[in-house]
Order: structure tokens, then sequence, then C-alpha cells
């Protein structure tokens, strides 16, 4: 996550400045808006987001608790499906980005992953920033939600090789000791085979599938002010 706690330098060129439009010094200020990224889990979302120089809200931090007898399982399984957006607050997640919006800050969870529980809350802040990024695997699943709210200033899904993700997903669980090893082994191979419906799915609640490049530009058109209404479903 970036440093939010200092205003952020953010510009346009950081993110491709040659799709960017001038806007004059006269121009009235633009109204803060959000760029969701979804993706597959170890897709490249938050290197990603970082390379953008926006201030980047962690969705994964909105995760239920251990404890919360809403977790759904994996079927066939005594495992927690980490993976269903059944298993994170949708609507805690909105609320934080529309409060984002009017008032540039808000108080977030401070979510641990590996033993699956919050360890308290921070301020997190985006000072006077016109657009920042939401990112985690369920940012697709607000797509709707963000854009009737008239918070949304586009909707991405990185996609990539199923097996670049799966390799790049098992490194950084491991690094960070997110979960034990069989868990993160069953887990990755069950996402590496369901990969390419994960990312239809994301497409089909109005995330754009695009890879790193593509959404660079997007995220200059953003910042330049042309925000792009998506298509959700009904």
């Amino acid at each position: 996550m970036l440093d939010t706690n200092r205003r952020p330098g953010w510009s346009p060129a950081r993110v491709n400045a040659s799709h960017c439009c001038s806007v004059s010094s006269s121009s009235p200020p633009l109204p803060t808006r959000v760029v969701l990224l979804a993706g597959p889990s170890g897709s490249g979302k938050s290197v990603l987001a970082a390379r953008t120089g926006l201030p980047v809200l962690r969705l994964d931090d909105f995760y239920k608790e251990h404890h919360d007898p809403t977790l759904p399982r994996v079927p066939g399984s005594t495992d927690i499906d980490w993976d269903s957006a059944d298993s994170w607050d949708a609507d805690a997640a909105v609320a934080a980005i529309a409060e984002l919006c009017r008032t540039g800050r808000t108080n977030v969870p401070v979510y641990d992953i590996a033993t699956s529980s919050r360890t308290g809350t921070e301020g997190f802040r985006i000072e006077r920033s016109p657009l920042f990024v939401a990112e985690g695997i369920f940012a697709a699943d607000i797509v709707a939600r963000c854009q009737e709210l008239g918070l949304l200033a586009d909707a991405l899904c990185l996609r990539g090789r199923p097996s670049t993700t799966f390799r790049r997903r098992l490194v950084r669980d491991l690094r960070e000791g997110r979960k034990s090893v069989p868990f993160l082994l069953r887990r990755g191979w069950r996402l590496m085979r369901d990969e390419r419906r994960i990312v239809a799915r994301q497409t089909a609640l109005g995330a754009h599938p695009c890879g790193k490049e593509e959404a660079l530009g997007r995220f200059a058109a953003a910042a330049a002010g042309r925000c792009r209404r998506v298509t959700v479903p009904e």
C-alpha cells in the first residue's frame, strides 16, 4: 500500500502522459472518483496500482473474520473459500469508497490474512487527489454500486497467463506466510484451473479485461477527467 498519510504526489505523467489532455487552471475542480482494479489473485494488481502514483485503497482489508458464520466453504472441503465474494464485506467497502469521494478520508480495517482477523483500524486519506485506486479480487463485485452512486471513473480487470499468475501468487503467499503450505497449494491449483472463468465473471460484472500497459493508459484517461460509463448486468 502507498503511504497515504502524506499528500499524494500523483501526476498523470506517472500513468503515461501521452494519453492525457490538458486542463486549464480556470477549470472547475474535478469531483473525486475511483478506479476499481480487479483481477485474479496474483495478477499484479498491487504492483500496478503502486505504479500509478495514486492513493491506493486495499479492498482485501475488508475480508470477514474467521469466526464469521456466513463464511463460505470450498465444495467438498472444510477449507474456507476466501475467493468467494461471500467472504468479503462489500457494504463496508462501498461505504469507505463513498466517504473518500465525499470527504477525502475514511477509517479502514487493518486485516491480518495469516490469522484471518482484523487487528484494528487506521485512517486513510487521499487529501485533494481527484482520483484514487481501489484494488482487490472482489473489486468487480461493486462496479454497479459505485457507478449508481456516481463514484466510478473506470473499472478494470487485470489479466495474464494463468501459469504466471500461479507462480507469482504462490511466491508472494509463501513469502508473507499467509496460510499453510498445503492450503496455498490446494488454492493455487484450483485458482489456476479457474482463472479464465474468474476473468470472465469479473468482465461480466463490468470490469474491462486488459494487460498492464492498457490499464495504465486507462488510468491516464481517468486522471485527465475522462470517466467511462461501464456496462453492468441488470
